[in-house]
């Protein structure tokens, strides 16, 4: 279940607390003005946190401690897709250049200084979504409360040190003369850093050269300040006024990483100040283009992708997301032209997501032919890896639309598995469970499913629908009351049977209302008249009688199936976002 939350309501030492107690797995997303944090939890342990734009990663910390050559570690990150510690850390360990205790180590190092860090935050927001574990085994596994007290302690030092290091580009000068007629000893640390204190180098330069912490430095230098054995002089120009392309990456990145939290304005931001820098900045506006997708905004989509494609070398993605766009707004013509050109462009390494598009195409046509065969061949392009949720999503639907309901459930089966938090994947096998009389077991699948995903409007109607065929009204009603609340013009059969309960209850007003909202999503609804005609004379119940009933399911499917949402691309070179349909 996703979590979101400000920090200025709850402490992140309390979240985290919470997922370690919760043995939660996922991602939690951490945002402050222009910063982005993240820490990764498998099983409620801590097994990666970073903060985007860190100057000091580990190919800085390899570096420094003689672990591998700067040549080495050029080649090996050369050949990564993303500067990513957990993706070089790999690449170091399988070539075998540093060995796998090194990497533990510095990795914890980092790790723990990125919580600490993000600990002093008490600002901006969170948000935590849960995943799968990573297919691989992490480096490091901390338990969180280890980091809990650690943390409270250094926020608080950190709070006196501030006030003498408001920011790390500031430019501290030794006094020679104080130094040399000290009478109290200095720490190590503190020793480390007297040379450094020259008068040209800033803070974080101090670090780096280091190889200490932010935080050891800060304490160290705290303490040489409050001595008197240096003094302030001046700030970093390099760093206040940061060259252009290091402001286009630091806002790009951020960005992406907004993006893929869900949080579309903060993206949208900044990826305008890419373009605002630099109009030209393709990734930037095709990442636009996606907020609009994600929005419902069609016809901007529609613009800003059209944009992107222009350019003569625009990838495979930026076709396919356009395709989906113009299919949104029913123009199947030049959908089919953009799909095409998208399979063209993906060349000999295709995209699994267009054959996934397509076979949901075909799905909408009705044509399961092609839509098993453009799900075998998205199955084959993904390989060794995992097919994505919505890929389980469109097979299961295939099998069903063709009779097989076994296979069906065997799919949705498989594909919770996979992807055991995919609220879509549990409310369509409660979908079939039900149709195959499995009542009790379709409940206590999509029980299980709200706990996943408490906004989905589908599995609050189909719960409500269940209840409403047993008989348990009071569960009916407050299934029913969610829909409406989460989505009020989701459909009349809900307004039909909110008026039917309130009815029941001797609630006439409230199912007048009721059945008078039904009748405006649907103004030929024959049941929602007779009724409203039956209240008006107040000589019968609500029309129910087998008959009528049967006419009025036969308008409302048995469980609401979860529609297919966009799979969103991104260009060559830039990670992929899978959208799980909703």
């Amino acid at each position: 279940m996703a979590i979101r939350g400000n920090l200025s309501e709850a402490s992140l030492a309390d979240v985290l607390q919470l997922l370690a107690l919760g043995r939660k797995t996922g991602r939690l997303s951490v945002a402050r003005d222009a910063s982005f944090g993240a820490i990764d939890f498998v099983d409620g342990r801590i097994v990666h946190a970073a903060i985007v734009n860190s100057r000091d990663g580990l190919g800085e910390r390899l570096l420094r401690s003689g672990a591998i050559g700067a040549d080495d570690l050029a080649r090996t990150q050369a050949a990564l897709a993303a500067h990513d510690d957990r993706q070089l850390a790999a690449a170091c360990s399988a070539a075998g250049l540093v060995s796998t205790d090194v990497l533990a180590n510095l990795c914890r190092v980092l790790v723990e200084e990125a919580v600490y860090a993000l600990f002093t935050w008490n600002t901006g927001t969170f948000s935590f979504e849960p995943e799968a574990a990573p297919g691989d085994a992490p480096l490091v596994s901390i338990s969180a409360d280890a980091l809990l007290l650690e943390g409270a302690r250094r926020v608080d030092e950190w709070t006196l040190i501030e006030k003498k290091i408001p920011s790390l580009d500031l430019i501290f000068e030794l006094d020679h003369g104080r130094v040399s007629t000290r009478e109290v000893p200095l720490s190590d640390a503190q020793e480390r850093l007297l040379p450094l204190l020259d008068g040209t180098r800033d803070v974080q330069a101090i670090i780096e050269a280091t190889g200490l912490g932010t935080f050891e430095v800060g304490k160290a230098l705290f303490g040489i300040l409050a001595a008197g054995y240096a003094q302030r002089v001046g700030r970093s120009a390099a760093r206040r006024q940061p060259a252009p392309e290091h402001r286009l990456t630091e806002h790009r990145n951020l960005g992406i990483a907004f993006y893929r939290t869900g949080m579309l304005d903060e993206a949208l931001r900044e990826f305008r100040r890419v373009l605002a820098l630099r109009d030209a900045d393709a990734v930037a506006r095709f990442h636009v283009g996606l907020v609009h997708a994600r929005r419902g905004a069609w016809a901007d989509a529609i613009e800003t992708f059209a944009q992107v494609a222009a350019d003569p070398d625009a990838p495979a993605a930026v076709w396919h997301n356009l395709a989906f766009a113009h299919e949104q707004v029913g123009d199947d013509a030049e959908a089919a032209r953009c799909y095409a050109e998208a399979a063209r462009r993906a060349g000999p390494t295709p995209d699994p997501r267009i054959a996934l598009s397509l076979a949901v195409r075909a799905l909408g046509a009705r044509d399961l032919a092609t839509a098993e065969r453009e799900l075998a061949a998205a199955r084959a392009h993904w390989g060794a890896r995992r097919p994505s949720a919505a890929w389980f999503h469109a097979a299961a639907l295939a099998a069903a639309l063709d009779g097989d309901v076994t296979r069906a459930v065997a799919i949705l089966e498989d594909g919770l598995a996979a992807h055991p938090h995919a609220a879509v994947l549990h409310n369509n096998l409660a979908v079939v469970h039900e149709r195959r009389g499995s009542y009790e077991l379709a409940a206590r699948t999509l029980e299980h499913a709200l706990l996943e995903d408490a906004n989905c409007v589908h599995l609050h109607k189909n719960l409500g629908d269940y209840c409403y065929r047993v008989q348990r009204y009071d569960q009916a009603l407050e299934a029913f009351q969610r829909v409406v609340r989460l989505a009020p013009a989701h459909g009349p059969d809900v307004w039909l049977k909110l008026g039917n309960i309130h009815y029941r209850r001797g609630a006439v007003d409230e199912a007048r209302a009721a059945w008078e909202r039904a009748l405006t999503l649907d103004p030929a609804h024959r049941i929602v008249r007779a009724n409203l005609a039956a209240l008006a004379q107040r000589v019968v119940s609500p029309v129910e009688s087998a008959a009528e009933l049967a006419a009025s399911l036969a308008d409302a499917p048995v469980g609401d199936v979860a529609a297919d949402g966009a799979t969103d691309a991104a260009p060559a070179d830039e990670p992929t976002v899978d959208a799980v349909p909703v």
